[in-house]
């Protein structure tokens, strides 16, 4: 029993683990997601320069955090700091797809032991994506809360623990013209999404394990019994 507690509890933190790099990874492989904020964000009227220029910029800070290729904002300036907070947000998604391959990887072995078990006649065993599902949804209304009282001590608590001991990610926008095309409520919206399909993976996560409980269990007692 101990045992089963032990993997159902991995099983739900690995769940966790998942589905929340996987909903990161969303908008940072899915580039159309910024594409689609330029127009809501009025980010032409606000910066003066063209979707294109914007664009630009974007992708080629994008190629060097996903892709390592070499530093470039486009046509907009940097600064050596800029471009050093942008060398530890490059760490931070290269963990964050290593946590994702891992935590695939992990929790495919768990779930699949967990459903090889045969739960005992009138008990059944917690869903971990349900419980990971009912956990996320927590934290995640505690931090909307945090939120929507106070975005910017949010944001600040954030990088402070991303990026402990360094104050880079503080731009100078008259040196790095790019936090003008990433402003605040880029983040906000970009969290929002990740959260909802965070929370969208481990629901369906929770059907899948349902569905998969459903076609492995015994319908009566009887053939509990005559499979034991």
């Amino acid at each position: 029993m101990k045992k089963s507690k032990l993997q159902t509890a991995l099983a739900t933190l690995v769940t966790a683990l998942f589905s929340l790099t996987a909903a990161v990874a969303v908008p940072i492989l899915w580039r159309g997601w910024y594409a689609l904020q330029i127009g809501p964000l009025g980010l032409e009227d606000y910066t003066g320069w063209s979707r294109e220029t914007i664009l630009d910029a974007y992708n080629a800070v994008l190629d060097f955090l996903v892709k390592g290729a070499p530093f470039s904002t486009g046509a907009l300036s940097y600064s050596e700091s800029g471009m050093a907070h942008f060398a530890d947000c490059r760490v931070l998604f290269l963990l964050n797809f290593l946590a994702l391959t891992l935590s695939a990887l992990f929790l495919l072995v768990l779930l699949q032991r967990l459903l090889r078990s045969t739960p005992a006649i009138g008990h059944r065993q917690p869903s971990p994506p349900l419980l990971a599902l009912a956990v996320t949804a927590g934290v995640f209304l505690i931090f909307g809360a945090w939120a929507w009282l106070d975005f910017e001590s949010l944001f600040t608590a954030f990088h402070t623990l991303c990026f402990p001991g360094k104050d880079n990610w503080v731009f100078d926008w008259r040196m790095d013209e790019i936090i003008l095309i990433l402003p605040e409520a880029f983040w906000a919206r970009t969290a929002a999404l990740v959260a909802e399909l965070t929370l969208a993976i481990e629901a369906l996560l929770a059907l899948i394990w349902a569905l998969l409980r459903r076609w492995r269990t015994p319908k009566t007692v009887y053939e509990e019994l005559h499979k034991a």
